[in-house]
């Protein structure tokens, strides 16, 4: 079995650093340290170049997966944004304040990308029923759940990753997210069985401008799409 590795990447560099190293798909954003924004419509474009499929994520802002409705306008911009670039597909998502999936919203966003591909994004992991999640992930008719079982991280989400997949019964991809790491990659992989993961495959970085540190123009450290962590991932998957 191939197993398919996407990588999550926020700038050009981190595209090209993620195609060098493997990747067979990108998800694209923005601000990965908020865990992802929707990216910028000249990055979208960039990233329409590549050689393996680019989903963009369509999330307007930080903070939990709840959207009004000048979020909801925003986000179907966004999708017309994606569309236009040529991407392969989105990521989307939304909540309800009590953390069941905001179904009708998600159905208006899922319509207005139709033809494109479609990824769950990790709203799943906050939901109060897994099992009916996945049944509304399957009515909505989305590609695939990107998940660390409802956990912090996909290693300490195994057990219902598992579950997840096994309910699934091929009628959805369950795909494997958070702290995923060459390290782990293969255990996570032979626990589920799963036939994609998805990884930043980031190490930190210092800021280069002390002065602009101090501006707030830049952070003291940020993590940045790693070729060799790249490489590492892919290595470890072809070991399962």
């Amino acid at each position: 079995m191939t197993i398919l590795l996407e990588v999550c990447v926020d700038s050009a560099e981190g595209l090209a650093a993620a195609i060098e190293g493997g990747a067979g798909r990108i998800e694209l954003c923005s601000a990965l340290e908020l865990g992802g924004l929707t990216p910028l419509p000249s990055l979208m474009r960039i990233a329409a170049r590549a050689p393996i499929p680019v989903y963009a994520m369509i999330r307007p802002h930080a903070g939990p997966f709840i959207f009004g409705s000048t979020d909801e306008e925003a986000m179907l911009l966004d999708i017309d944004a994606v569309r236009a670039a040529g991407l392969a597909g989105v990521v989307i998502g939304a909540n309800r304040p009590d953390g069941r999936l905001d179904m009708p919203l998600i159905h208006r966003l899922k319509a207005h990308a139709s033809g494109l591909g479609s990824t769950l994004h990790r709203a799943f992991d906050l939901v109060p029923d897994a099992d009916q999640a996945l049944e509304q992930a399957v009515e909505l008719g989305v590609d695939r759940i990107l998940t660390s079982g409802c956990a912090l991280k996909a290693v300490d989400g195994i057990e219902t990753l598992k579950y997840l997949s096994a309910k699934a019964a091929g009628r959805i991809s369950i795909m494997p997210g958070s702290g995923v790491r060459p390290a782990n990659a293969a255990e996570i992989l032979r626990a589920i069985g799963a036939h994609e993961i998805h990884g930043s495959c980031s190490s930190p970085v210092a800021g280069a401008d002390p002065r602009a540190i101090s501006f707030g123009f830049d952070v003291p450290t940020s993590n940045r799409t790693d070729v060799e962590v790249v490489k590492q991932m892919r290595a470890a998957i072809e070991t399962v």
